[in-house]
């Protein structure tokens, strides 16, 4: 059987699964937590959910509870998860340099797969919500979306020998993913209403059973297998060494500057990422409670919302990298994201809220051209390496960022729910400093592409 290089569409099918359950499941929780503390169904109708606005009323401190814990339940389970994956997807990634990528594609789809199957089975045979837990820890087993998408970068990054196809080709997985995720988000709420939670689950099941199949029987892997096909099996304590051992090797034998560079870069990779997930991974809570009232479709058209973001974003890493450095692209971003979390922070009406996408159009735009920027100052034989780091501070970040933001959210939501938005567009100056630090010493985004080259050369010289 002919198999074909094309990850994209495994990317397509992972994300749109993965994205329709996401604003699900926080609904599932939300509302199994409501009818724990009501001993009552809940309640939602075309235009708005049951919620209280009356402050002086017993239900509205009900309902502030209801959110607190599920802010703090969605942490717990968010850290159960990422404690396994976090060494998963350091694993899996860095060693695609040596077996392949396609690991790390498989395995996370089959641990969303044994996820999907268990919230099906809790929903319909209503379940205890403590049974999430250890579905979290086992499918943190077999790695995250982080795993999967850091594989997904690494696949694209080894088959891709041009620098601008690179750049364009991993901008436009970060499209796939804010569009898809956009599509995903629109139809939940349609989704949730037709069909329940049950029937939700198992559409996304199925989803993830198509993506494994595609993966093992369709899906060539990367270049790098069919040169080692024919090595002898590594025992699994001699991987693991070679695995921290690479890692480590791509700072020690890399020279000074380019050291400083990938380090500068993960750190800013990683507190940008830290930003964006902990002011993002509110937005469904802040959407059910009063003055706005969401629904289940509303919910969906605010996650939809991001469609647009995303085609925008990509549009201007598009535009944008023909007249201006890749350093310069990432500060346009960062700005755009702290102008729509300011104005999250005091959306009080629907329309306002909606219209937070518009300061917000290129808020995802430092994420691929930082991964293009980590993926240029490294050797073609390091791109595993890098990308198992980018992955294992993506599992990191987003647990660190989502159950820091929770707590946030739960301690602030009473007097000011609109506080963690302003501090999440504070912290952003972290990274837009230490990018002014980058550019004020003229390591520039020229200084990343010269280094490769001459590490090329020089490695070829050697071995003439």
């Amino acid at each position: 059987m002919r198999k074909v290089l094309c990850v994209e569409p495994v990317i397509f099918v992972y994300v749109f699964a993965f994205s329709l359950t996401t604003p699900v499941v926080q609904q599932f929780i939300y509302r199994r937590l409501w009818e724990q503390e009501y001993n009552s169904t809940f309640i939602s109708d075309s235009n708005v959910s049951h919620c209280e606005q009356n402050t002086s009323s017993p239900a509205y401190v009900k309902q502030k509870a209801i959110q607190e814990k599920a802010s703090v339940f969605n942490m717990q389970l968010d850290l159960t998860r990422a404690i396994p994956s976090l060494i998963v997807a350091f694993v899996i990634v860095a060693n695609g340099d040596r077996q392949g990528h396609k690991r790390s594609l498989v395995l996370p789809s089959m641990g969303a797969l044994i996820s999907g199957i268990s919230f099906t089975a809790i929903s319909y045979f209503s379940l205890p919500l403590s049974i999430l837990f250890a579905v979290a820890f086992i499918t943190g087993m077999f790695g995250s979306i982080a795993t999967f998408l850091g594989g997904g970068f690494a696949y694209i990054a080894e088959e891709c020998h041009d620098e601008k196809q690179k750049t364009t080709r991993i901008a436009v997985v970060d499209l796939i993913f804010g569009v898809v995720s956009g599509l995903a988000g629109l139809s939940s709420g349609y989704f949730l209403r037709e069909l329940g939670f049950t029937w939700t689950f198992v559409i996304a099941s199925l989803l993830h059973v198509i993506n494994i199949i595609y993966i093992v029987f369709f899906l060539e892997n990367t270049a790098g297998v069919s040169q080692l096909q024919h090595e002898a099996p590594v025992p699994w304590k001699e991987l693991l060494r070679e695995t921290f051992s690479g890692v480590y090797m791509l700072f020690k034998t890399a020279p000074y500057k380019k050291r400083i560079l990938i380090i500068v870069l993960l750190f800013t990779f990683m507190t940008y990422l830290f930003t964006l997930l902990g002011g993002s991974s509110l937005f469904t809570l802040y959407e059910l409670d009063e003055p706005l009232c969401w629904n289940e479709v509303y919910i969906g058209y605010g996650a939809a919302a991001f469609t647009s973001v995303s085609l925008t974003s990509f549009l201007g890493v598009y535009l944008f990298s023909k007249c201006l450095k890749d350093i310069y692209i990432v500060f346009i971003g960062m700005f755009s994201y702290i102008g729509g979390m300011i104005m999250a922070a005091f959306a009080k009406t629907t329309l306002l809220m909606f219209l937070v996408r518009v300061p917000s159009l290129f808020c995802f735009m430092p994420i691929p051209v930082l991964r293009s920027m980590l993926s240029k100052v490294v050797l073609p034989g390091e791109q595993g390496a890098v990308f198992a780091c980018i992955a294992c501070l993506e599992v990191l970040t987003g647990t660190m960022s989502i159950s820091v933001f929770n707590i946030l959210y739960a301690t602030t939501v009473a007097w000011f729910s609109g506080f963690s938005f302003l501090l999440s567009a504070g912290l952003c100056l972290i990274p837009l400093s230490v990018l002014c630090w980058l550019l004020c010493t003229s390591w520039n985004g020229e200084d990343l592409a010269l280094l490769v080259p001459e590490e090329v050369s020089s490695i070829e010289s050697a071995d003439s």
